[in-house]
């Protein structure tokens, strides 16, 4: 820290936090989160946009705030529904964090909202930097929120070289960010920085002629269009490929589905019994025992596609199953088309419903 600090005078980084202040009250986006905050609003707001775009995650907002209007509503939805509203942002975990969240702050909190970061961080899906932006913002409590827009801004500001991905990285960060925080306006504050990574120190060709910070940066850019070396990153995870068959077994008017469990992604979203193996093989194994009722392969249903997770690179092909109605295995349900359709379902199966389920509607009938 000392040694952070003794590149960063503390005058300078002062004055700094003045113009990054200035600068945001000019240039904030107008989002509707800030037009008509609430606590409720602001906690959905940070839920749906971790990992995130702001223009993809409003969309989803909006919808949540107009279904669910308080964190009662929210408490008393059925899980299903919840899902199938957040169908196409991924990582559903977020979604069935903020389905408990709501449920316990309506009931083992009768509906009155933590007002602290620590309290914060007691409820369902909200992390340090959740708890942090929500307490500091609605509540004024001086804790920074760092996310990654606030370590790649911060890396570049102070020059840190150590990997942010690893404690010798982000505990100047840290250090750094409780002692620079406005504890007149910590939620302005946060925000402030937030909105700058977003807006100007982005990831590749940051705007730093345009930035508040670039009298004390020590990675201030004078040539457009050039990317600072911080911030440094140790590593990422690798991704794993793995195909999956999804396995549509219809007696045309209907089609077989079940719900995913707890230990796999997109658990508890309901698909095409799926099987799933290192690579592809000419004729997957039906994942069911069709015990009596006769179960005829029709062969796969158009070609292979990718689809990307984050830590999984997924070749995804459908096959089809006809049967009759005395397949009935323990696992799933028959449903018709339209309940099938409307039950919360993962992207790669969505990406392809309407087209899958016209050509074997059609082909029952023809």
């Amino acid at each position: 820290m000392r040694e952070i600090l003794s590149k960063n005078p503390k005058s300078e980084w002062i004055n700094d936090r003045h113009r990054l202040l200035n600068w945001f009250e000019t240039n904030q986006r107008s989002l509707p989160w800030r037009e008509t905050p609430s606590i409720y609003t602001i906690w959905l707001c940070e839920i749906i946009m971790q990992q995130t775009r702001i223009d993809q995650g409003m969309e989803y907002w909006n919808r949540f705030v107009e279904q669910w209007p308080t964190v009662h509503d929210l408490a008393n939805a059925d899980e299903n529904d919840v899902l199938k509203m957040w169908q196409g942002l991924g990582y559903y975990s977020r979604a069935r964090n903020l389905h408990r969240g709501a449920k316990m702050i309506s009931t083992e909190f009768n509906g009155e909202f933590p007002n602290n970061a620590k309290a914060w961080q007691k409820i369902p899906g909200v992390g340090p930097y959740t708890a942090a932006a929500i307490s500091s913002i609605c509540f004024g409590e001086a804790t920074p929120a760092i996310d990654g827009n606030v370590y790649r801004v911060l890396s570049r500001y102070l020059d840190v070289v150590e990997p942010i991905d690893r404690p010798a990285g982000k505990k100047p960060i840290e250090d750094f960010s409780n002692e620079w925080i406005d504890r007149n306006q910590p939620g302005k504050h946060n925000e402030s920085l937030m909105e700058l990574g977003a807006l100007i120190c982005t990831p590749r060709n940051p705007k730093c002629l345009d930035c508040p910070l670039q009298e004390g940066c020590k990675n201030f850019q004078t040539t457009p269009g050039t990317t600072p070396m911080p911030p440094i990153k140790a590593g990422k995870t690798p991704v794993k490929p793995l195909h999956i068959a999804f396995h549509v077994v219809t007696d045309g008017e209907r089609v077989w589905m079940r719900q995913r469990g707890n230990g796999s992604f997109w658990a508890q979203l309901w698909e095409f019994p799926s099987t799933e193996s290192a690579q592809a093989t000419d004729f997957p194994d039906f994942p069911f025992k069709p015990g009596k009722s006769s179960i005829v392969g029709i062969g796969k249903w158009n070609t292979p596609f990718q689809h990307i997770l984050s830590h999984r690179r997924l070749t995804c092909e459908f096959w089809v199953w006809k049967t009759n109605a005395g397949f009935n295995p323990k696992e799933g349900l028959w449903l018709s088309w339209d309940e099938a359709r409307a039950l919360p379902i993962p992207q790669a199966i969505d990406r392809f419903w309407h087209e899958i389920e016209n050509s074997h509607r059609q082909n029952e009938r023809s």
